[in-house]
Parts: structure tokens; C-alpha cells; sequence
């Protein structure tokens, strides 16, 4: 099926011909008749599967279908509202892009830099808003723009927008635009609590789930690596390095944790810049496109932050930690392996987020396989500490927690791999199958692994060297 058989315009039709698409995604196919047909969707899919062009499209097409005479100032008729400013600048970008040859008029609004000239835009009217529902707020507040006329209402990445601090924006926006409008709800997950209070805003909703639910996509590759906590950073520059990976996405769970690894991986000689949510838009901004343009080797992000990352062909992305809530592991991942591209999801796992491991594998159904870093085997004496606060204190491996961590002398220390260092199994055992290590009953990981990953292991595994 071409974009043609869809029913899009010719001016829409040119614009994505000359973004270089041909052919429809499963998500556009299902979705953009339906939001043609002006009803309530509720779609999900994975991201990096093209939802974005599977609501601006029919949008924009709506929007020039129901276009009436007007005096005055152009009402804003269709609003995007997204959780994260790199998000906003990404639809804002495919906004603009289709809508090249259409007389429309767009815009986007996010905080972190000033809001003047945003005013300034929506006072000369625009016809589609792409907005953060915090600075949408803002302008509603400084009477810079004006939600009575919205026909069209689309909550992008909805299962953060509901279900992590936005609901109470978005209820507030919601009593300002008129009842009776179509509004879209995109996601690539969608728990059965999300499901219950999307359907409290929407009239007789579509559901579309091109993906199975909160499963992470075929193309991506994913590993575990079993390391201690205080040798996760030494064991990320090793693979970096000894792999010679060009253009890695590192997640970590806090801003400050972020930043601490950024800086020491800058120390090993590896660029990095991290990107988090109490930045500047500026430096966000710059460091997104010095790592998109190759300037910089890794972009360490968390969670937040990271929504709206859209990089063709990311070939690695890297959990430095596990996320505390599962869901957010699949969001991760699916930064890579994008477009039926490949790509390598790998997580560096302490004994500490064991639990947030078996969380993961029990959301995706499946078991990933776990694989050893010979001379990064991780101390079967050290027990799990609980992470506070949504931290893994000290993960970056510094000075001071390091001589207060258990068993971690200078004497029982594991050995800096060489370039020839080779991978293991989770429980001590090479991939050839000889046991190395000594440990293979008393590891925490050996209660929860055996050796039946050996042999995916050893398919799954490149060459360290």
C-alpha cells in the first residue's frame, strides 16, 4: 500500500515523498484513516515506527478540509501537546516538514528559553501548536493564546503525559479547549490503567496496537551484562573503547548521575555530554546535535530527558541502570533497531536491581541473556543493598565507595581486562562452556540464571577484542 491509497492529498503526498518515503508503516496504515474519518484514536506502537507521521498527516489534512472564513487573527485549531521539549522540537519538525506545501501556519512552545518570542508567534496566529504542558499553561496565563477553537487535540507519548506528574496539566488544558473536538492519544505503551483513563476522555475511541503490548521490538538485541556497582563506568569505557563504538546512548536514572558519568567517561578519554531535564534548552539542544553530527561518542540521558531522541540508525544503546519502572526499560531500547534497522541493547546490572531485572523480563515475557565481561565478574560476596529514592548510590564507581564496598579490596580486586578479554556467561563460565570463575554456587546471579543461556549467549556475543 502506498501513502496515495491512503487518501492524502497531493501537497501531503509530494512532502513525504521528498522526506523519502514510500511506503506506509503498520501504525500509519491502521491510524491515518481513522483520524481522516474525524474519530478518537487511541493508538500504540513502538517507537521509531513512525506514529508521529501517522497523526500529522491526517492532522494537516483535516485541518484544510475544515478551513472556514475568517476575520482577523487565525485561530489555533490543532494542539500537539508532548512531555519533553526535545519531543515538542521533533513533531514541531514533521509538523513543518508535511506541511511544506499547505497554506498552515505552526509553531512550538517549550520552557527553558524565553518566552517572548513565542508570544510574539501566537499573537500573529497559528493554526497547529506544538506545546510542553507547563509553558502551554504560561501563555494561557499571559492571554498569548487562545484554546476555544481547538478541533483537534493530540496527547503525544500519552502514557507519560497520564501516568507521570502531567495529569493534573493536562486536566487543566483540557477545560480550556471545547468539548466537542477529536482528540488522538499516542503511545508506544499503554498499561490497562492508562487504557481506563484514556477512555474517559475520549468519545468512542479506535484502539490500534500495531505491537504486542509493552514488548520490545525483534530488531534490537539485548544483553545483560552482571557487573558490580562500583566497576560499571570502568566496564562501559572498556566496551566502548575495545569495540570502538562510535555513537552510544547511555541511560542513567538521575540528572546528577548523568552529568558524574559524563564527566568521567570524558576522564577516560571517551567524549560524552549528558543531556537532562534542568538544562538549558541551548545546551540541550547543542548537545543532542554534537552527538547527532559526531562530535561527541556518548550521550548519557535519563528517561525524561531522552523522550523525542530521534537518531536514524543508533546502532548502541546502553542501560547504565536499570529503570525503576519496566515500562521505561522498552522506551529505552527502542532507540535503537528504529525502521527494521539493527540495533544492540545492552544493560550493566549490579546485584542491587535484580529486582528491577525480573520486573523487566516479566513485562516483556521473555528471559535476556546474561553475559560476564571476563575480569568484570561480579563479587558473589557483595549483597544487595535496596536502591533509595530511585538511586543506585554511587554507581559511578567513585573513590570513596569503592573502599566501603564489601570484599572489594585491592587484593580480591578483578583484574583490568585486556583487548583480548572475553565474554561470560552469568554464571562464571566462558562461551565455550568451562567455568571460570569458582563461584557458580554462590553468586546471587547463579540463583536466577543457569546455564541454559550459554548457547544464545555465545550467538548473541561479538568479539570483545
Amino acid at each position: 500500500m502506498s501513502f496515495e491509497a491512503l487518501g492524502l492529498s497531493a501537497e501531503l503526498n509530494r512532502a513525504v515523498s521528498e522526506k523519502g518515503y514510500s511506503v506506509p508503516t503498520p501504525i500509519q496504515k491502521q491510524a491515518i484513516p481513522v483520524v481522516l474519518e474525524g474519530r478518537d484514536l487511541l493508538g500504540g506502537a513502538q517507537t521509531g515506527t513512525g506514529k508521529t507521521a501517522g497523526f500529522t498527516l491526517p492532522l494537516l489534512q483535516r485541518l484544510m478540509e475544515t478551513d472556514k472564513p475568517r476575520k482577523g487573527r487565525r485561530p489555533l485549531r490543532a494542539l500537539i501537546l508532548t512531555p519533553t521539549r526535545e519531543l515538542a522540537a521533533q513533531v514541531a519538525e514533521s509538523v513543518r516538514d508535511y506541511g511544506r506545501y499547505l497554506p498552515l501556519r505552526s509553531t512550538v512552545v517549550f520552557g527553558g528559553v524565553s518566552i517572548n518570542p513565542q508570544k510574539m508567534k501566537l499573537i500573529k496566529g497559528v493554526d497547529v501548536l506544538v506545546a510542553t504542558p507547563g509553558r502551554l499553561l504560561d501563555h494561557v496565563n499571559q492571554r498569548s493564546v487562545d484554546l476555544s477553537n481547538i478541533d483537534i487535540l493530540v496527547l503525544d507519548e500519552a502514557d507519560r503525559m497520564l501516568d507521570m506528574g502531567f495529569i493534573h496539566d493536562i486536566k487543566k488544558v483540557l477545560a480550556l479547549v471545547p468539548k466537542q473536538k477529536q482528540t488522538l492519544l499516542f503511545s508506544a505503551t499503554f498499561s490497562d490503567d492508562i487504557k481506563k483513563l484514556a477512555n474517559g476522555l475520549l468519545r468512542s475511541p479506535e484502539l490500534i496496537e500495531v505491537a504486542r503490548q509493552n514488548i520490545a521490538t525483534d530488531t534490537v538485541t539485548q544483553v545483560i551484562h552482571p557487573v558490580d556497582k562500583t566497576r560499571k563506568r570502568e566496564l562501559l569505557s572498556f566496551l566502548i573503547g575495545s569495540n570502538n563504538w562510535q555513537q552510544v546512548l547511555v541511560f542513567n536514572r538521575t540528572k546528577h548521575g548523568a552529568n558524574r558519568l559524563a564527566e568521567q567517561l570524558g576522564k577516560d578519554g571517551i567524549s560524552a555530554a549528558a543531556i537532562r531535564g534542568n538544562k538549558s534548552q541551548g545546551a540541550r539542544t547543542r548537545a543532542l546535535a554534537d552527538f547527532k553530527a559526531g562530535k561527541v561518542r556518548v550521550l548519557v540521558a535519563t528517561d525524561i530527558a531522552a523522550r523525542g531522541i530521534d537518531i536514524d540508525q543508533l546502532p548502541h544503546v546502553v542501560n547504565f541502570e536499570l529503570p525503576n519502572v519496566a515500562e521505561d526499560y522498552v522506551h529505552r531500547i527502542g532507540r535503537t533497531g528504529r525502521a527494521g534497522n539493527e540495533g544492540e541493547a545492552m544493560s550493566l546490572v549490579c546485584v542491587d536491581e535484580l529486582k528491577l531485572l525480573r520486573d523487566i523480563e516479566k513485562l516483556i515475557k521473555r528471559e535476556i541473556p546474561k553475559e560476564v565481561i571476563e575480569g568484570y565478574d561480579p563479587d558473589p560476596s557483595i549483597k544487595a543493598q535496596p536502591i533509595k529514592n530511585g538511586r543506585n548510590n554511587n554507581a559511578g564507581g567513585n573513590h570513596k565507595s569503592r573502599r566501603r564496598q564489601a570484599g572489594n579490596s585491592a587484593s580480591n580486586k578483578s583484574p583490568r581486562p585486556g583487548k583480548n578479554a572475553r565474554r561470560r556467561n552469568a554464571d562464571g563460565s566462558n562461551t565455550t562452556g568451562n567455568n571460570a570463575s569458582g563461584n557458580k554456587n554462590t553468586s546471587p546471579w547463579n540463583k536466577r540464571t543457569g546455564n541454559k543461556n550459554s548457547s544464545n549467549n555465545q550467538n548473541r556475543t561479538r568479539n570483545a577484542a
